[in-house]
């Protein structure tokens, strides 16, 4: 059974998208836009002699070095693959194959350029949130999950010193920062929940981290429960979820991961008790799901 996690829907622009600052700004956007590599790149190194403490600098650096290091390669692949593709026919005109995308290579030396730029723009605005979630964004992007989390928990620590009052793109003020801050990171542990059980131990730490200065996080919460059950640790689960469903006891999530962790221990009668509250609070979905579970469990 795949484990439920809360999904917030706030739509975020994740990957940084430069602003207009002054002519360099404009045109090096052009540029990039015409992939005029050359001529962008020359546009940096005339405004690196006055943009240093210009944060629309160190973005555009950023997004010219991620730009160069990560491309998309098409590969040979015998079903057809989401999105566009060429059919390959045989000397018979049977299909052969199909000519897709969506594979992703990276050159690190590239990459690692623009990291640094981006970490020298953090540091020297350390309260601009969409300098960190765009550093993050090309993390999960080349799937280095371990600096991904890592970037997560430095943003959560540092938000708290300053009350989560974050600032965007153009120095504008985030509205409801906190929550904004914490939809997207839900989004990154929905990333990590599915690129594999692995990733257990990030989610762990990512929640704990926000659990450190909001420690009734129901969301949180459910994440860290999740993570133990994963790994077995049902006990430990358990307690968190029945923290998580005391301050939001309509929750279906939280409801329908107490009634799995139940099923997960043999205790039956909870177990059908749980998913019977997840008919009563959750959606068509839900309510569907766990009708199946109560009949598998009545059958047993």
């Amino acid at each position: 059974m795949k484990l439920k996690l809360t999904f917030l829907s706030i739509a975020v622009t994740c990957f940084i998208q430069p602003i207009f600052a002054q002519n360099y700004m404009a045109d090096f956007k052009a540029l990039v836009a015409k992939d005029d590599t050359a001529a962008a790149f020359k546009i940096l190194q005339a405004w690196q002699k006055t943009g240093i403490n210009d944060p629309d600098f160190y973005i555009a650096s950023y997004n010219y070095y991620a730009k160069k290091g990560l491309t998309e390669v098409l590969s040979l692949q015998k079903d057809q693959p989401a999105g566009q593709s060429f059919q390959l026919t045989d000397s018979t005109g049977k299909v052969a194959g199909y000519l897709g995308g969506g594979q992703t290579s990276y050159n690190l030396i590239y990459l690692n350029k623009g990291f640094e730029y981006i970490d020298t723009g953090i540091v020297k605005f350390p309260a601009r949130l969409d300098m960190r979630f765009g550093k993050v964004y090309l993390l999960g992007k080349i799937e280095n999950y371990k600096a991904f989390s890592e970037e997560i928990i430095k943003a959560v620590n540092y938000g708290q010193t300053i009350g989560f009052k974050w600032i965007w793109s153009g120095g504008k003020p985030v509205e409801d920062p906190e929550n904004f801050m914490l939809s997207n990171i839900q989004t990154y542990i929905i990333q990590l929940n599915n690129a594999g059980d692995q990733n257990m131990d990030y989610i762990r730490d990512i929640s704990l981290a926000i659990l450190k200065y909001k420690p009734n996080n129901v969301v949180s919460l459910s994440d860290l429960s999740i993570s133990y059950l994963t790994k077995k640790d049902y006990p430990r689960a358990l307690e968190i979820l029945l923290k998580a469903e005391k301050l939001a006891p309509h929750d279906y999530i939280v409801l329908n991961n107490i009634a799995y962790c139940y099923e997960l221990q043999g205790n039956k009668p909870n177990a059908l008790k749980y998913y019977q509250l997840v008919k009563q609070y959750g959606n068509d979905e839900a309510k569907a799901s766990a009708d199946k579970k109560i009949a598998k469990l009545n059958k047993k």
